[in-house]
């Protein structure tokens, strides 16, 4: 029951859902109308501490500093006179909770041109509206 009620209250304070819509929640599962108010008033009183809580469990994500880039382009080699073999490396500088990491990345440039595809298609799906409505909730 506490399992039960722990998980009501948390994905409520999660999506902020307004006093109707937990009525109607509630409401389903076949309380009494007395319980049912307690419940909401419960949820009322507390959503904003739940929220706060729950800002301090999510994890922290390393944020974008600095990117720094090079294209390494081989010729050739002994075994193979007539060669290209190019490859784009990548030195991406983080910040998390005010240190300050580089990682270092290589690929080549076609997979880097998929890689890039993916993120504006990704950018893109953000401004359609089901995902608009998503991050608004989320707030």
């Amino acid at each position: 029951g506490v399992e039960g009620l722990t998980y009501l209250l948390t994905e409520s304070a999660k999506l902020m859902i307004s006093e109707t819509d937990f009525q109607d929640s509630v409401h389903v599962l076949g309380f009494s109308d007395e319980l049912n108010k307690l419940l909401l008033q419960l949820y009322l009183d507390n959503r904003k501490e739940i929220r706060s809580i729950l800002s301090e469990l999510a994890p922290k994500l390393p944020s974008y500093h600095n990117l720094e880039w090079r294209l390494d382009v081989q010729l050739a080699s002994r075994s193979l006179r007539q060669q290209i073999k190019p490859a784009v490396t990548l030195k991406l500088h983080l910040n998390q909770n005010g240190d300050q990491t580089a990682q270092v990345l290589q690929t080549d440039p076609s997979t880097l041109l998929h890689l890039i595809q993916q993120l504006e298609r990704a950018l893109g799906e953000m401004k359609t509206n089901h995902c608009r409505r998503i991050v608004r909730n989320m707030k």
